[in-house]
């Protein structure tokens, strides 16, 4: 019967709320949640319903659906007549339409009143809407015992299947009950699953339907064998409710809150059992230490999909506010950030893997960072700097980055809700600013995504990015392979063949309030947390002691589950090729390197510096000094020395490994020529920091401002000036100095050999 639709008319879907089924990526339901009338009910169209469901509905409740107008006559006639006249019980004689108006219209139809109210309505039904339209309604609100309406919520419910998968006695199961849901769907109000039992009533029920589905459909003797065996069923009560922090933030997200009433996923069960799993089983080694909450989340960089995410140790535990999503939280990232320093300053040609850096004490201008063990290596590599999380390394490094600086790439990736650069000046480096576990993963993901930014997906209809980029696909191959030296603790030979290569780096957050591991390994990026959601400290909260083992225990677990997870082919892009340095300056080798190592190295940018460490002098044996021109052989032979600049030689002395002193220079006329034949290194101011200011309280005057600079290992001396203006000679240790009245001032060092730097200088008035 064609509709009669001579004005508009909003879908019978309109007149109800409906349920979201949120399914993992493999169809595995993760949640049912209540429609806004608590009821269970999912809108699923007609075309979605098996034609065998179909056709079983219309022979249980309406054989004449398709043709009468949505009353049947014939039927109300029967009904009345065996109700009232034989009273062998109550027979309604109600179409499928006049059902579907009881429903929609909640009438009493135990009352001629109200049944002559159920039929108009029906008939009104069927002037307004087709006669598919009608039956799509009556399937998704049909009762089904309880607060279940509609088949899509019912096989989900009772079978944990979508209505495509059910098989034929589990679809004459749900034909049958909507005409006693209460008697044959007691299911729904028991607490463990049920077998409908031979002699239970919807059972019977169910081979009634099927006696008469016989008549003119063919079955064979297995269908009907597995007929009439007793079919379990679950009841509502026992819906899963699996990864509960993932999908309340997929259901949070703005395109959840149409009329999508499925949600498929990116997650995957199997994966969020294990890292539960981990989770668990850390947190219940780690209680005696104070340490009660921990989060993880997996994500795959090939999609950027989350395929597991634990948002707390517990979920149902209040004591440590379980229901807190930890990956949402903004926390201070501890160094799990420094990985991002050397990629930009890989990038703007600050240094290579083997750069060395100094890991002395230094300050910038009124900050002076210390190490987390409290102690100075001297010089250190680019690599190692990075893996051994060295702050005045990564410091000194972010000092020098520009266009974009480390903040402005921060913002630029997405970082929310940041304070100003000012506010946290180069503390940024350290962990002073905050990021979540959702943008701690992203970050990581560009890495091994060669650079490129790309959104992470949890929701299966969401196309991938083509991401936007950050870094070159050069720095972030480096990078990587900076963080692939980082060798894990518990490493042992025999198992680090079975172990996939990892990609890591630790942080630990300022009182010991957040301790963290982020990295890669296969496909995935994985990030930890541990910690207290109260940011209560625990000295036990350091990334590489409670964080790392976690990372680990995930990264092995995972590997156990899949057999197949292998690294993915990381090639070298065409832009990174590798050359020799010398292994003690990290600068190209000179003819006196004596030892020489391989470094990654990008052509164009990557620093091109020939090593002046190791130099050649001629040693007059008499006085120990460099021989003075002609040389006398018998005195005077060829030496090589390590000339170490003079704050790294500080340090060694002070770790009780000093280097051998080079020789002091000649007594001759002229040091021209030594000079200009040995590429010594210029002086270099220290303090002042470039751009720093400096306070000067008006009442009590400035407090001295260190004057320090580093020099060559030949070099007695510094003179200093400032303004022109002659201050004083300092020798290996800071020149202490005093402004008189605010300015601007320029400071001028100059080394005993006639070599000079220069640094501004600004002093504010402070009251």
């Amino acid at each position: 019967m064609v509709a009669i639709d001579r004005w508009p008319h909003a879908p019978l879907s309109a007149h109800v709320p409906t349920s979201t089924a949120v399914f993992d990526a493999r169809g595995t339901l993760l949640r049912l949640t209540l429609a806004k009338d608590d009821k269970f009910r999912l809108w699923l169209p007609l075309s979605a319903h098996p034609q065998t469901l179909v056709d079983a509905v219309k022979l249980q409740e309406d054989q004449w659906f398709d043709w009468h107008p949505g009353v049947n006559p014939v039927s109300l006639v029967r009904g009345a007549w065996v109700s009232y006249v034989v009273k062998e019980g109550r027979q309604g004689g109600s179409t499928l339409s006049m059902q579907l108006a009881r429903l929609l219209h909640r009438s009493d139809t135990r009352t001629i009143a109200g049944k002559v109210r159920q039929i108009l309505h029906a008939v009104w039904l069927e002037l307004r809407y087709s006669k598919d339209e009608i039956l799509e309604a009556y399937l998704n609100l049909a009762p089904y015992g309880g607060n279940i309406e509609g088949i899509a919520a019912a096989s989900l419910i009772y079978f944990d299947k979508r209505p495509g998968a059910l098989g034929l006695p589990e679809i004459f199961t749900l034909a049958v009950i909507p005409q006693d849901p209460n008697a044959r769907a007691r299911c729904g109000r028991t607490a463990a699953d049920c077998l409908d039992a031979r002699s239970d009533e919807l059972h019977l029920a169910r081979m009634q339907l099927f006696a008469r589905w016989q008549r003119d459909r063919p079955v064979d003797d297995v269908t009907t064998a597995l007929m009439d065996f007793p079919l379990r069923m679950r009841p509502a009560r026992r819906l899963p409710f699996e990864a509960p922090h993932f999908v309340e933030r997929v259901l949070s997200q703005p395109e959840s809150h149409g009329s999508q009433s499925v949600l498929t996923t990116t997650l995957d069960l199997r994966l969020q059992r294990v890292l539960e799993r981990q989770v668990a089983q850390h947190i219940a080694h780690s209680n005696s230490r104070g340490i009660h909450n921990a989060a993880a989340l997996l994500v795959d960089t090939r999609d950027m999909a989350v395929k597991a995410l634990v948002g707390s140790a517990d979920y149902f535990d209040a004591s440590i506010a379980g229901q807190v999503n930890a990956s949402r939280a903004k926390r201070s990232p501890g160094s799990t950030l420094k990985p991002f320093i050397y990629a930009l300053a890989l990038d703007q040609g600050v240094l290579h893997p083997r750069t060395v850096l100094r890991d002395v004490p230094t300050a910038f201008g009124v900050f002076a960072p210390e190490n987390f063990d409290g102690h100075f290596l001297g010089p250190v590599t680019a690599t190692e700097a990075l893996v051994r999380s060295r702050n005045i390394p990564a410091v000194a490094v972010a000092s020098r980055l520009a266009n974009p600086g480390f903040y402005d790439f921060l913002r630029t990736a997405g970082i929310s809700r940041m304070a100003s650069e000012s506010h946290y000046g180069l503390a940024l480096v350290l962990g002073g600013g905050e990021v979540s576990m959702e943008e701690s993963a992203g970050l990581y993901a560009m890495l091994a995504n060669g650079g490129l930014l790309k959104p992470l997906r949890m929701r299966a209809e969401e196309p991938a990015s083509q991401g936007t980029r950050m870094l070159s696909a050069e720095a972030s191959f480096v990078t990587l392979e900076m963080l692939r030296e980082n060798q894990r603790p518990d490493d042992a030979f025999a198992a680090r063949a079975a172990r996939l290569p990892l990609y890591w780096k630790t942080g630990t957050s300022w009182g010991f309030r957040d301790a963290w591991t982020s990295g890669v390994f296969g496909p995935y990026v994985l990030v930890v947390w541990v910690g207290n959601f109260d940011g209560s400290g625990n000295p036990a909260l350091i990334g590489i002691d409670t964080a790392a083992p976690l990372f680990f225990r995930i990264a092995d677990a995972l590997r156990s589950h899949d057999r197949t997870l292998t690294e993915p082919l990381r090639l070298p892009p065409p832009g990174v090729r590798k050359v020799d340095v010398c292994l003690a300056s990290g600068d190209l080798p000179n003819a006196w390197c004596p030892q020489r190592v391989a470094t990654w190295f990008i052509p164009g940018k990557s620093p091109i510096r020939v090593s002046q460490l190791h130099r050649q002098v001629m040693l007059d044996s008499r006085t120990g000094r460099v021989a003075c021109p002609p040389y006398d052989t018998a005195f005077v032979s060829p030496q090589v020395f390590e000339y170490w600049p003079s704050d790294l030689a500080k340090v060694f002395r002070q770790a009780g490994l000093p280097r051998r002193a080079p020789p002091a220079p000649g007594l001759c006329d002229s040091d021209t020529a030594y000079a200009s034949a040995h590429d010594d290194e210029a002086v270099r101011i220290t303090s002042p920091r470039r751009g720093a200011s400096y306070a000067l309280r008006v009442h009590k005057g400035s407090e001295p401002i260190l004057l320090s600079a580093t020099v060559d290992a030949n070099v007695e001396g510094v003179f200093w000036f400032v303004d022109n203006a002659y201050v004083g000679r300092s020798t290996g240790v800071g020149l202490p100095w005093s402004a008189r009245e605010p300015g601007a001032y320029t400071v001028r060092a100059v080394d005993d050999r006639g070599r000079s730097d220069t640094r501004e200088l600004r002093v504010v008035a402070e009251r």
